[in-house]
């Protein structure tokens, strides 16, 4: 089994979205609504390629097919006095396919999204989780925090 991590192009677009799907719709059973299958994908698909500066996509191709997905968005933070050029990530929608989970391209996937990170000097790095997934996170160097609030209204 050959397995390459690599980010992700405006021609995997497609396949990013089918991906999407069959983990939200399919695998969550999710309630699509009024979309259905073919018009989320389309969707997707150009949100995928209008948003690549801010949300960079990682794949995992696994003999040739698109297995897995996990993506790092980027904004800037304000500026400050001792540091002008403020950004930092949020890892989101990290995806393997489920005959190909726990061979770690899960890790794979976030060693590539942590090697960005490093690159970009992001100040830090967040990751919203499924309990399920927690511990994965954990091993790819995350900790729980105290400084993060939510606001529900």
């Amino acid at each position: 089994m050959e397995i390459v991590i690599r980010r992700g192009t405006a021609e995997d677009a497609p396949a990013l979205a089918r991906l999407r799907w069959q983990w939200r719709a399919d695998e969550r059973n999710e309630a699509p609504g009024d979309v259905d299958r073919a018009t989320f994908v389309d969707f997707f698909a150009g949100w995928v390629v209008d948003h690549l500066n801010t949300h960079l996509p990682y794949v995992a191709e696994v003999d040739g097919r698109l297995a897995g997905m996990a993506w790092l968005m980027l904004t800037d933070r304000v500026p400050s006095v001792t540091n002008l050029d403020r950004r930092f990530g949020d890892v989101q929608s990290v995806y393997v396919v489920p005959d190909l989970r726990n061979l770690g391209i899960g890790a794979a996937l976030m060693d590539a999204v942590r090697a960005e990170a490093r690159a970009r000097e992001l100040e830090f790095v967040t990751v919203h989780s499924s309990e399920r997934a927690v511990p994965m996170y954990e091993r790819s160097g995350f900790r729980g925090g105290q400084r993060w609030l939510e606001l529900r209204e």
